[in-house]
């Protein structure tokens, strides 16, 4: 049975856990599908590249309140796919081709399941041991407990994140089961590019788990562009005779049929600790299924850690990132490599975007959650269209809401809907970040004049203490 030093288990994230510090051990890594992880091939990178042409498209929608408008847009979707996979795909490939070329790495194209303490059984028929393992999996798209769609079947054009992005033709009518984050940019994107999108959502808004109102204005302006049922479930499908899908929803309205060529199943992720069956090496599970790790990234198994989807609650690129790091700096530690103290995952101010038509970003608890937890909070709500910039963009809906403490004069969170939000909100997560006081903030330095970041100056200044 082979023995390595370290096995590494998943290369998105994982891949980077190689450092200069680790060169030389023996060193294992275990991939059963593309290098990158879900970020590089299915995931962020991919839908982001989508979505830039959609965004174009909608703006150009949207410019005669600016006075200028434009023809009907032609989509040439081969081009726009394979823009995308023809620079991502030969990176996957490359990653790989880098690690099989260094003579201090094994790599074994496998799934692997656990079998005993560090030990893995791959597809292959080998076991695998260990002294230390590391475990970034990642995590996979989910089906929805209904008959026809418990399992994506791409070629029947049921459809997940996985594979709807590399389809041959766009369909002419598509449902989304689903309006979190991959619903609501998918559906951007696609509406954008002539599909007829009706997205399918349980709760009475899409993006339920937002500022109550940021997911209300962004249910709102969705409902706008294309066929969007929220309060609505999902009670049966079947494909057709003609090869096309029907839907039997129920809504407000009572039951309805939903026609579709092709279906998108959006409905969250699943870590792949269980694929894995982590718990025959001793290493437990919370009971949403994520290994369980402490805050230096530990699992309860001595020499075993983990990061990423498959323990982060947080299924976002940039805490897997983050925590790789950590993990990195702790086998260092581990191995003798590095004479420091372990380091720990700061997990305090953990921001995300929805890279939707408007973008949506955020870090922090909601009003609701610092309520329900008895917070003391102070809050501003900063209009984009109150700000100069905001009237050059004749924007009507976008908006910034900061909540700060009033003991401290911190920044809890913030929470914002309207262009470029992803980055609109970066300096409130740097002064969460770094403690500093709100009115050092928007009185400490200069803002550009007229730029979008005067809604975050403004916002600041707005937050009344006593």
């Amino acid at each position: 049975m082979p023995h390595h030093n370290l096995l590494i288990i998943g290369t998105g994230s994982g891949n980077s856990l190689i450092t200069p510090e680790l060169e030389g051990l023996d060193i294992a890594i275990v991939e059963e599908g593309r290098f990158g992880g879900t970020c590089l091939n299915v995931g962020c990178i991919p839908t982001k590249m989508y979505v830039l042409p959609a965004d174009r498209i909608v703006e150009a929608r949207e410019s005669d309140r600016l006075g200028v408008t434009f023809p009907k847009p032609t989509v040439n979707w081969p081009a726009i796919r394979d823009r995308i996979f023809g620079r991502i795909d030969p990176i996957a490939s490359g990653g790989e081709a880098y690690r099989r070329s260094q003579d201090f790495v094994t790599v074994y194209a496998a799934t692997a399941r656990f079998v005993g303490d560090r030990t893995v059984a791959l597809s292959t028929g080998e076991q695998v041991s260990a002294d230390r393992i590391v475990v970034a999996a990642g995590s996979r798209a989910n089906g929805l407990p209904v008959d026809g769609l418990r399992e994506p079947d791409p070629s029947r054009g049921l459809h997940t994140s996985d594979t709807i992005m590399r389809l041959d033709t766009l369909p002419k009518r598509m449902a989304i089961v689903g309006g979190g984050f991959v619903g609501c940019e998918f559906a951007h994107v696609f509406s954008a590019l002539g599909v007829e999108v009706t997205q399918i959502q349980r709760s009475a808004t899409v993006l339920s788990k937002e500022e109550a109102e940021v997911a209300k204005r962004y249910t709102a302006l969705a409902g706008e562009r294309y066929d969007l049922r929220v309060s609505t479930g999902v009670n049966a499908a079947h494909r057709t005779e003609a090869g096309t899908w029907q839907l039997e929803v129920t809504g407000p309205q009572g039951r309805a049929t939903i026609d579709a060529d092709v279906v998108l199943l959006a409905t969250g992720r699943v870590p792949n600790g269980d694929r894995l069956d982590v718990t025959a090496g001793g290493i437990a599970l919370d009971e949403e299924g994520h290994v369980v790790v402490d805050a230096q990234q530990r699992t309860s198994v001595e020499g075993v850690w983990a990061l990423g989807d498959v323990s982060s609650h947080w299924q976002l690129k940039h805490v897997a990132n983050h925590e790789a790091r950590v993990v990195a700096h702790n086998l260092a530690v581990a191995f003798g490599r590095l004479d420091a103290a372990p380091q720990e995952s700061d997990h305090r101010f953990v921001p995300h975007a929805v890279f939707g038509h408007p973008q949506v970003a955020a870090f922090g608890p909601t009003a609701a959650e610092l309520e329900a937890s008895g917070t003391a909070y102070v809050t501003k709500t900063q209009r984009y269209g109150d700000i100069a910039y905001g009237w050059a963009l004749e924007d009507v809906g976008g908006f910034l809401t900061v909540h700060a403490s009033p003991v401290t004069r911190r920044v809890l969170a913030a929470h914002c809907i309207g262009p470029q939000a992803s980055t609109v909100i970066q300096p409130l997560i740097q002064a969460a970040s770094f403690g500093q006081d709100v009115h050092e903030v928007a009185r400490g330095q200069y803002w550009i004049h007229p730029a979008l970041s005067e809604v975050v100056e403004n916002a600041l200044l707005g937050l009344e203490f006593d």
